[in-house]
């Protein structure tokens, strides 16, 4: 049944993405006018990173969100989320002048002939690729650069954006919450934890293998059907012009590069072996890549053969193309303002840890994933959820008789795989639109195996609190 004879029977169309989290930032106002407004003292640890003190939380003086701080939270929200919006906008630029260059599309060409009669076995291979990358260096972001790649040539062995959406933002949150060995939270969370950095490591990775097999089987089955009846893609129209561009690659002659693509393409290479390089050993992220991305755009495309016009109306046309994307980034940040102008984010998750205090053992396993799941909404920054909730976190799990070691796969369980849930995340709301897949299709499309994450999740914190895993 198509999306509209669904919604006149249903009667219901769901609101625009900037309706949602515009009304979220209403239910975040009105929590500082019902939630007591409280602080934890910060302490500097080793690293020069600020982490709260677990014995210091005082309730302070009220601050309810006001008609000024409502006003302004959006445009704030979107300063703060300054480096995703503008990442955002510089990648669509950069893959765009890549396009015209022409490079793009004699790419996927051989690809695309090279898996035509076992196409189904991309999807295993760059899930695994993806997930492995982010498990080793933690950038689940780098699903930012990944989708504008490998759409074209998803589409082109007859799928849609929603698996290569998929494929990215799945592998690399995967890669990212069961952290093998994951600087960013894994290690982070240990430190503050007090136990050896990256011990635990078999357990995870026996839990990363079994997760990467159950999604590479969802990822697959939603493609198969894809394939068989195009018309069953949860966007089918949206990719109207992404199979007209891309669907007949493969039917023609090949393509044939001319000598200057094929510098170009060295260039793209090039660049991207700079990129690992600055990912992996000068802690680089959004601000150096957006850079060095936008000297690729320019360089490449004079390589290829276009003139600085081109290259300058490529960019334009890439910025236009995920505009809204980056707005929404802003829009989600500002969710999470005014909770911080209304300090009340230290009493939720004051009021959350106490709860979980009550629990029998097995349960305050469970409980930590659970609060951790619920703080992710509001502190959507695997870091910064680290640097709030383990110091709490940890000290909580020796009065509970749980092991630290367990409190911190909690930690990493409940806060990596909503990553690409909530709206709140700015990364994954630009990888949406990177991809041009709505938010609510994407719910539709992803929660089943949300479900299935958390069932797993909770799985493995009863195995390790019964095992004592240390």
């Amino acid at each position: 049944m198509s999306d509209d004879k669904q919604k006149k029977k249903n009667g219901f169309k769901m609101p625009h993405i900037y309706v949602i989290l515009f009304v979220f930032g209403i239910v975040a106002a009105a929590a500082t006018y019902l939630i007591p407004a409280g602080e934890f003292d910060r302490v500097e640890l080793e690293n020069g990173r600020a982490a709260v003190d677990p014995e210091s939380f005082t309730y302070v003086e009220s601050t309810p969100t006001g008609a000024v701080e409502f006003l302004t939270a959006i445009p704030r929200g979107l300063v703060d989320a300054g480096e995703v919006v503008f990442f955002t906008l510089i990648i669509g630029g950069m893959f765009m002048v890549l396009r015209e260059s022409g490079i793009i599309e004699i790419a996927v060409d051989k690809m695309a002939r090279k898996f035509s009669k076992k196409s189904i076995f991309i999807i295993p291979v760059l899930v695994t690729v993806f997930a492995a990358v982010a498990t080793l260096i933690g950038t689940a972001e780098l699903s930012l650069v990944y989708i504008p790649v490998i759409i074209p040539l998803v589409i082109a062995l007859g799928y849609d954006s929603m698996t290569a959406a998929a494929i990215a933002l799945c592998g690399t949150v995967i890669g990212y919450t069961v952290g093998v060995l994951n600087p960013i939270n894994t290690g982070l969370a240990q430190t503050i934890a007090e136990i050896p950095t990256f011990s635990g490591l078999g357990f995870r990775l026996i839990l990363f293998i079994i997760v990467l097999f159950i999604t590479a089987l969802f990822i697959m089955r939603y493609a198969k059907k894809v394939k068989r009846n195009p018309e069953s893609s949860l966007v089918y129209k949206e990719d109207a012009e992404k199979r007209e561009m891309y669907s007949s690659i493969g039917e023609h002659e090949p393509l044939k590069a001319t000598g200057r693509q094929i510098a170009g393409a060295f260039a793209v290479l090039l660049f991207f072996a700079v990129l690992i390089w600055g990912v992996t050993t000068q802690d680089w992220f959004m601000i150096e890549m957006s850079g060095l991305f936008i000297i690729m755009g320019v360089v490449v495309g004079l390589v290829s053969g276009l003139n600085l016009t081109r290259i300058s109306e490529a960019f334009t046309k890439g910025f236009r193309e995920v505009l809204m994307g980056a707005i929404i980034v802003g829009l989600a940040r500002s969710i999470a303002v005014i909770l911080e102008d209304g300090q009340v984010m230290d009493t939720i998750v004051n009021g959350l840890g106490s709860a979980v205090g009550e629990l029998p053992p097995v349960l305050a396993a469970a409980g930590m994933y659970f609060v951790q799941l619920i703080i992710n909404f509001v502190i959507p920054s695997g870091s910064g959820q680290a640097l709030v909730t383990m110091p709490i976190m940890a000290p909580l799990a020796d009065l509970v008789d749980v092991t630290r070691q367990t409190a911190v796969l909690a930690f990493q369980l409940g806060d990596g795989f909503a990553h690409i849930l909530y709206p709140t995340s700015g990364y994954f709301m630009a990888a949406l639109a990177i991809a041009g897949v709505e938010w609510h299709k994407w719910i539709k499309f992803f929660f089943p195996l949300f479900l299935i994450f958390m069932f797993i999740s909770l799985g493995a914190l009863v195995v390790a609190q019964i095992t004592s895993w240390s």
